[in-house]
């Protein structure tokens, strides 16, 4: 197994950040990693905006939920869908189309990826932060984005001042279909609902009793950011 895998599987989530920088030099390779990933067609839909203004970090954390960490990190990232570049270069682009901001989605997770395992390499952790979404318009107005632009997630990046263990992930064999689409185990499945069940039990902070299926029924059956749609139908986006 080569570096690259091992850094690959030895990911987690990191929130608690030492006060040590970030180097330029560091910065610029993690965004370059970024840069160099996957896009289709070369449309290449995503731009990233560095947060470097506290005042704007500390609006970021109480947005995205009062994640502390947002504000505490070394650095804060905000990714976004971006289609008002291609529209300055043409008015004849159509970003209205649901396909576009799939694409800019898919780019976009794929560039952040890239750059976060870029930060693992080099001995750096990090967090993805979803609650950006929470509140998407007041975020939007904060970063001051243009039209067919759109806010999808941000990302703390720092070093580590914690070494959580590591959340269990379904088993390989209830992911890898092959040729077709296999129904749910439902004992393999029993047998990683208990894993889980270990896990939270044994881990360091934040112990409690609950099994992934419960999990995600509690996740999965509410209300879930029912203003995303007509967010991003008024930034000109997922309109057809």
């Amino acid at each position: 197994m080569n570096t690259t895998i091992q850094t690959m599987l030895g990911h987690r989530s990191i929130r608690q950040f030492t006060d040590d920088a970030i180097s330029a030099e560091q910065l610029k390779a993690i965004v370059a990693a970024g840069i160099a990933a996957s896009s289709s067609s070369m449309i290449q839909a995503t731009s990233i905006i560095r947060i470097t203004d506290p005042e704007k970090r500390t609006a970021l954390a109480h947005l995205a939920g009062d994640q502390a960490y947002v504000k505490q990190a070394a650095e804060f990232l905000v990714f976004c869908i971006d289609y008002q570049r291609h529209y300055s270069i043409s008015a004849e682009i159509k970003p209205e189309y649901t396909e576009l901001a799939l694409i800019g989605a898919i780019d976009s997770g794929i560039m952040a990826q890239n750059c976060l395992l870029a930060a693992e390499s080099m001995g750096l952790g990090g967090v993805y932060i979803g609650g950006l979404r929470n509140n998407p318009r007041e975020v939007d107005a904060l970063l001051n984005l243009p039209p067919y632009s759109a806010i999808l997630f941000g990302m703390c990046l720092g070093v580590p001042a914690q070494d959580p263990q590591q959340k269990p992930r379904l088993p390989m064999d209830m992911i890898l279909h092959e040729n077709e689409y296999q129904p749910l185990n439902t004992r393999r499945l029993a047998e990683y609902d208990q894993q889980t069940i270990n896990y939270y039990q044994q881990r360091s902070t934040h112990n409690k009793q609950q099994d992934w299926s419960s999990a995600v029924t509690a996740t999965l059956s509410k209300e879930s950011r029912p203003f995303i749609a007509e967010y991003f139908h008024s930034k000109g986006l997922m309109e057809k």
